[in-house]
């Protein structure tokens, strides 16, 4: 065990910063704690140009698993709301009802700054449907890390050195 998880960390990452870290903060960041992750991917990315699709990857995975974290804890807070509560209230706000319609394509728009991590959760409260709100979320972030690290490496393409 501890040979497997050496050699899945030195496969994974630079001698000081690499794409484990990329991962973990990624993870965090998905959850409802504020934190970004999208400097991390971008420095990572600016030190080592060659790493662009395995951090956009590794970010992607780790902040889609972050808003799974995320539907999780919002499906559980259903059941414990549904086990004090069990009397279903006619008053759905409208975003709620909005939600519903739109089902797990709602979470396309997990990558939104602000209301994507809360979205995740509201899809798990919601109970929409776990594994085609996981693609879906993995899509919408996938673009954002995409899209988001080469428009910074198109504003800034200047290589910077310390010292």
């Amino acid at each position: 065990m501890d040979v497997w998880m050496h050699s899945l960390l030195a496969a994974l990452a630079l001698p000081e910063f690499g794409l484990s870290t990329v991962f973990v903060v990624c993870v965090i960041s998905a959850t409802l704690l504020p934190m970004g992750s999208e400097p991390v991917v971008f420095g990572l990315v600016k030190l080592n140009p060659d790493l662009f699709w395995p951090a956009v990857l590794v970010a992607t995975a780790g902040n889609t698993l972050g808003g799974c974290i995320s539907w999780w804890m919002g499906h559980g807070a259903h059941q414990v709301h549904d086990k004090f509560k069990p009397n279903k209230s006619a008053n759905d706000a409208r975003a709620l009802r909005w939600l519903e319609k739109l089902g797990a394509k709602a979470c396309l728009l997990s990558w939104l700054p602000g209301v994507g991590d809360p979205l995740c959760a509201v899809a798990g409260w919601l109970r929409l449907p776990f594994w085609p709100c996981v693609g879906y979320m993995a899509i919408g972030k996938f673009v954002r890390y995409a899209v988001m690290t080469a428009g910074l490496l198109w504003v800034f393409p200047q290589h910077w050195t310390i010292g």
